[in-house]
């Protein structure tokens, strides 16, 4: 199966700059999302990204070639790969930072409008317990960060991710109804209803292969670490090594959550 090609754009108003950390985890690299309408002299920026001065100059530049000014930097979740340049963005552009813990605290139900565009704030926890995405009705577009990826699927950190969180995350973005999910990684997402019934699923399937690995003599594998690898090398057995370490902190949220669901 061919990869689908990454692009940068999810609308003629919101456009993402990739950065130069491609990788297992991060795919082709961030995307820095710049939301602005060309009418207007302001942009929003979400997530920069790591600290890259090359790549923050890109963004910079981008913004300049609209004739606008970054107004406000938003986060989506509190790792490093999208919020480690944040820091020295705020020092660069003056803008105000929210979300992860930086600046003042998104409301879940906010509305914003900066540079012509309306958001919406939805708190999404799962990914992480910090996790927000983003709501442009007028452009029918959802900035979901790393909850929902333009390729694979995300991984349910542990312990501050949370599998139950994550699927009810799952069925308020659905709910939406979009055209066009924004990735904090990977390509634009053209058929967001369909992906986000297969990452119900997908997730839904991962759980019930968890509990047959433990049927199976996982659960008896040792302390807790050994049961984890037991699991892993079962359930995850064709995917690619280099992303095992995630897949361990997904089965420990899968754990947690079979243990708490009757």
């Amino acid at each position: 199966m061919v990869t689908p090609p990454w692009r940068g754009d999810a609308g003629p108003r919101v456009t993402a700059l990739l950065a130069p950390n491609p990788g297992p985890m991060t795919l082709d690299g961030t995307n820095t999302w710049v939301l602005g309408d060309a009418r207007s002299d302001e942009v929003v920026v979400v997530d920069p990204g790591p600290l890259d001065e090359a790549h923050l100059q890109a963004v910079l530049d981008h913004a300049a070639g609209l004739g606008a000014r970054v107004a406000l930097t938003l986060l989506t979740h509190h790792h490093a790969d999208h919020t480690e340049a944040a820091q020295r963005w705020a020092a660069i552009t003056g803008a105000p930072v929210r979300g992860a813990g930086r600046g003042e605290p998104l409301r879940d139900g906010e509305q914003l409008e900066v540079g012509g565009v309306r958001l919406t704030v939805l708190a999404t926890p799962g990914h992480t317990s910090d996790s927000v995405s983003f709501h442009l009705p007028d452009d029918d577009v959802l900035l979901t960060g790393d909850m929902v990826l333009g390729r694979g699927t995300s991984v349910v950190t542990h312990p501050d991710g949370d599998v139950g969180a994550y699927l009810d995350s799952l069925d308020r973005m659905a709910g939406l109804g979009v055209a066009v999910i924004a990735p904090g990684h990977g390509p634009v997402v053209d058929d967001p209803a369909a992906l986000l019934a297969y990452y119900r699923d997908h997730r839904l399937e991962r759980l019930r292969q968890v509990q047959a690995a433990l049927d199976d003599g996982a659960a008896d594998a040792g302390d807790e670490d050994a049961v984890v690898e037991a699991v892993v090398q079962r359930v995850y057995a064709d995917v690619p090594r280099d992303v095992w370490p995630a897949a361990r902190q997904t089965v420990k949220a899968q754990l947690a959550y079979l243990r708490a669901t009757p």
